[in-house]
């Protein structure tokens, strides 16, 4: 049985109008980053799920036994369950959530938008992978790094103390096959990408925003890291992805009311 959820790690669930929006959070974080502009979201009347992935925002010993089958199985049932209420659905991700809003778009044709913040669209190089595998091997389960990347020093919100290394190898193997997709996401595209993120480089961008088919558009944010949602640049991130959502998922002529 999982480990009690953390506090401030809840999922979030707004009851609203036919425009939806699904909120996706990154590996080892909450639903915590996503709250502010699933908030926001929800007072424009929009219906907005903010989920808690499998594993995550509770014990880092209930997200060693997962991984990608499970987290994307989890954002595809909860994007069609949020379909059935609005015929008008746009997805949000940040960092591995941002893999998640692509990998639903290339299967899912009538998703209107998805807006993504430091999204990662391409495996970590081999020898990150390699030496994890090695570990792994070793009888090591979870990898004792790096605190949080945030500019802002009192940015704190719930997560993990290290990152189990089989749920990493295999969020590699999901973004893998994400990369292999891109083209057939056609729906428009917002890109916010930090000008410095320790933790997910910013070719991922680069090679989202040149492969998608649709329209896209790539923002850059100058204050924050690889956690913008929670860093000081939080305000425009919220504010540019809101105007995007709304934008997306309005009909003809609603966009500005």
């Amino acid at each position: 049985m999982p480990a009690a959820i953390m506090p401030g790690a809840e999922p979030f669930s707004a009851a609203g109008g036919p425009a939806g929006a699904l909120l996706v959070h990154g590996f080892c974080g909450s639903p915590f980053s996503m709250r502010r502009t699933a908030a926001r979201l929800a007072d424009r009347g929009l219906t907005v799920e903010a989920p808690l992935l499998p594993g995550h925002g509770t014990a880092i010993e209930d997200l060693l036994p997962l991984g990608w089958a499970d987290w994307s199985s989890a954002v595809e049932e909860a994007y069609t369950k949020l379909r059935v209420r609005c015929p008008r659905v746009a997805v949000v991700g940040h960092s591995a959530g941002g893999a998640l809003a692509c990998w639903l778009a290339e299967r899912h044709p009538c998703v209107r938008g998805i807006a993504v913040v430091n999204p990662l669209v391409q495996p970590f190089e081999e020898e990150l992978r390699s030496g994890a595998r090695i570990l792994l091997e070793e009888g090591t389960a979870v990898w004792r790094g790096e605190p949080p990347d945030t500019a802002d020093p009192a940015a704190s919100f719930p997560t993990y103390c290290g990152t189990p290394l089989a749920a990493f190898l295999s969020l590699n193997d999901g973004v893998e096959e994400v990369a292999l997709g891109l083209g057939r996401i056609t729906c428009p595209v917002l890109c916010i990408s930090s000008r410095e993120d320790h933790v997910v480089p910013s070719a991922n961008g680069d090679l989202l925003v040149s492969s998608v088919s649709g329209p896209s558009a790539r923002v850059w944010i100058e204050r924050s890291y690889h956690n913008a949602m929670v860093d000081f640049d939080h305000e425009e991130v919220e504010q540019r992805v809101e105007a995007f959502v709304i934008s997306v998922t309005a009909e003809p002529g609603e966009e500005d009311t």
